[in-house]
């Protein structure tokens, strides 16, 4: 491999930094003689890295060199789970661009969602620096900045506030940028700092965070997320970036825990088991904290930021549901229309003696345009049309005419008492039905009118009550649900919260209201929790 350029240092040399070790071995000799640890029972030790922070991160990151010798990774994305240690890496990676790189006048800046949450990395490099006698003696220390005197020109490391507008104009030679996953400005603020790197030789993107939820594509971390994983996979090709993911499979059992060893390479030292071993108890006593406790511990990115019902007990009702076995019985159902170019569903629940029910779905999806729509929604909308769990009416709306038509199917092959329906976009599909003698119920979508039901689905998934056939799209929606609550503690599915679809959710909750709410405590309150 061909060495880097010879540069003057910032200040004087560092004497236990050969000029002849391979790059990586100069951090990882900065970090053990120059750096301690500065918080828990480690605090005031030399700053060791891990064998999976060396061979994973900074061996690829300072050792892959372009033909003239410069470094080739320009964006290094870590995901990792809480407790791993990625501030503290953050922030000694950013002590040695300061001070070790041999970058003339370097600018280094910490950076994240907002300047509370940046300050985090830098508040630990501070602490570094002020702990070493050689550091705190080259540098001059302020509340927000580490500045480095030197004839070819100061040195700096700030911490910066989240307004990306007022970012531009800077030279960068490194931005920490701390947990990622909270950023909600489509990357403005990314965009801001990698772009003000474009006259440096060998400027460094370190971006560290845990999963997040949102999967839309205007989601930074998902882009960087995605694109971690393609380039891995040798379907992207981009030898200046670095994606390092560490995360149980989806579909692992997240209360294994030869799971959490998968998605914590700290685990046995930064990571204490009995630690999550408590979280891990937490999450399953309080289902509510499931997704949080699968996110921040096992970097699975999850389907909403606060999960509503656990998946695990919804999986418990897939048992098929045999159709012909309905025929003529009384059931309930729901009409969620949503708008004209969306997801349209119809739930019907049939009870049994026992107060089981089950669940027959039938949704519509516009066909023009599904392939978007899958995109945008993160979706198989075409894959689910395809098998039959998804009917795609032609055109670029919901046919409003065929949903009828359906609809009279189903009244002609089932008792169904009643529909529950919400008055939006039902303006021409309402009056038909009533014409058609079909027993409507206006529900509107309020605590009073939704609370009932939304506590009945919850005891009916927790306590296995609830036979579904698995249907794919409903688990979607499920999957996506978020529910808001107010003060008398009644809950509701909210829209404005979930961040996917959830359509199919609010239909099977309206459908229960026909069918009559059963009076008993939910699961939750039994515990004294309340579903957030």
């Amino acid at each position: 491999m061909k060495p880097g350029p010879k540069a003057p240092p910032t200040l004087r040399a560092l004497p236990l930094l050969g000029s002849l070790m391979q790059p990586s071995e100069r951090v990882v000799r900065f970090f053990r003689y120059y750096l301690t640890h500065v918080k828990g029972e480690l605090a005031g030790q030399p700053l060791i890295l891990a064998d999976w922070q060396v061979h994973d991160i900074l061996k690829p990151l300072f050792d892959t060199r372009t033909a003239d010798g410069w470094r080739q990774i320009r964006t290094c994305y870590v995901e990792v789970p809480r407790k791993n240690a990625k501030s503290t890496l953050g922030a000694g990676l950013a002590l040695y661009l300061l001070y070790a790189d041999g970058e003339p006048g370097a600018e280094i800046v910490s950076a994240a969602a907002d300047r509370n949450q940046a300050a985090i990395v830098f508040d630990i490099a501070k602490s570094m620096v002020e702990a070493s006698p050689v550091l705190s003696s080259m540098a001059k220390i302020y509340r927000r900045e580490i500045v480095l005197p030197a004839p070819t020109g100061e040195s700096v490391y700030r911490v910066i506030s989240s307004e990306a507008y007022s970012k531009h104009g800077m030279n960068l030679h490194g931005a920490i940028i701390d947990e990622v996953h909270a950023h909600q400005d489509a990357g403005e603020l990314y965009g801001v700092l990698t772009k003000g790197m474009g006259s440096r030789r060998q400027p460094v993107t370190f971006a560290i965070t845990t999963a997040g939820h949102d999967r839309k594509e205007t989601s930074l971390c998902w882009q960087l997320h995605q694109r971690a994983l393609r380039v891995k996979a040798g379907l992207t090709v981009d030898p200046s970036f670095l994606g390092v993911v560490y995360a149980a499979p989806a579909d692992a059992d997240w209360t294994d825990p030869k799971v959490w060893a998968l998605a914590n390479p700290g685990l046995g030292l930064s990571v204490k088991e009995e630690f999550l071993d408590q979280e891990c108890r937490r999450a399953q006593d309080m289902p509510a904290y499931e997704n949080e406790f699968r996110q921040y511990h096992l970097d699975q990115w999850t389907e909403s930021e606060q999960a509503w019902l656990p998946m695990r007990k919804w999986d418990r009702g897939a048992t098929p549901v045999e159709r012909e076995a309905l025929r003529g019985k009384p059931c309930f159902g729901g009409l969620d229309m949503a708008t004209n170019t969306d997801l349209a569903a119809l739930v019907l629940v049939f009870p049994d003696d026992a107060g089981a029910f089950d669940v027959l779905v039938h949704a519509w999806c516009p066909a023009d345009g599904i392939r978007r729509r899958a995109q945008r929604d993160h979706a198989p909308y075409d894959a689910w049309a395809r098998q039959g769990f998804l009917e795609a009416t032609e055109g670029d709306a919901v046919d409003q005419e065929l949903i009828r038509e359906r609809i009279l199917e189903y009244a002609a092959e089932f008792d169904i008492r009643e529909i529950g329906f919400d008055d939006w976009n039902m303006g021409y599909l309402g009056p038909k039905l009533l014409a058609d003698g079909v027993n409507l119920k206006p529900i509107r979508q309020t605590f009073k009118a939704l609370s009932g039901a939304t506590k009945h689905l919850e005891r009916c998934v927790l306590r296995g009550t609830l036979r579904h056939g698995g249907q794919p799209v409903l688990r979607w929606c499920i999957a996506n649900t978020v529910v808001m609550k107010d003060g008398p503690e009644n809950i509701k599915p909210s829209k404005e919260k979930s961040t996917e679809r959830i359509d199919l959710t609010v239909a099977l909750v309206m459908a229960l209201e026909c069918a009559g709410t059963d009076e008993g405590p939910s699961v939750y309150e039994q515990r004294g929790v309340v579903a957030l």
